[in-house]
């Protein structure tokens, strides 16, 4: 019974980790530009103030605080209410990765400094370094780079019709 019950939850950890990688790959511009703003500078020196315990509470809270919109985000698709279910899920999920991912690059040496943090930290990268390093994650890279060169082809394309229309408009 227990092997049963463990293959859903794999595969659910699977997908869950899955999704994280995504958003955590889509959200790295966002947080290079909030690195980048003068506006948090009051907050950037606070968080790096900071000794190691309390740099980890605070990198808990985000994580604590959103987590739980995955479940709602569930149970409002579940319910009928798609868009709102992925907005939801969407919006919590790059706003607690963005948040994780400044949090992490500012107080990274004193987290590390946390033996446990630093083990769990160490055994995400290898399985993180294994998943990068599989046949699938390559191919999954190369359609989205593919995909990501059309969408700028046809944005360019569409960008040089716009003059052309507004001048037939405007006769």
């Amino acid at each position: 019974m227990t092997r049963v019950w463990n293959t859903p939850v794999f595969v659910i950890a699977i997908i869950y980790f899955a999704v994280d990688g995504v958003f955590l790959y889509l959200t790295r511009p966002i947080a290079a530009w909030i690195a980048k703003q003068k506006l948090l500078e009051r907050v950037r020196l606070w968080v790096t103030s900071l000794r190691p315990y309390p740099s980890l509470a605070l990198f808990a809270v985000p994580v604590i605080l959103l987590e739980p919109a995955k479940p709602l985000s569930a149970y409002l698709i579940g319910t009928g209410h798609f868009f709102a279910g992925a907005v939801v899920f969407i919006a919590a999920e790059v706003l607690k990765l963005t948040v994780v991912e400044r949090l992490f690059h500012l107080n990274k040496k004193k987290l590390l400094s946390i033996r446990t943090f630093a083990w769990g930290y160490g055994y995400w990268r290898r399985v993180f370094n294994y998943l990068e390093s599989t046949e699938a994650w390559r191919a999954s890279r190369r359609l989205v780079a593919k995909a990501s060169q059309w969408f700028r082809t046809q944005r360019s394309r569409w960008r040089q019709r716009i003059p052309q229309t507004t001048r037939l408009i405007s006769r």
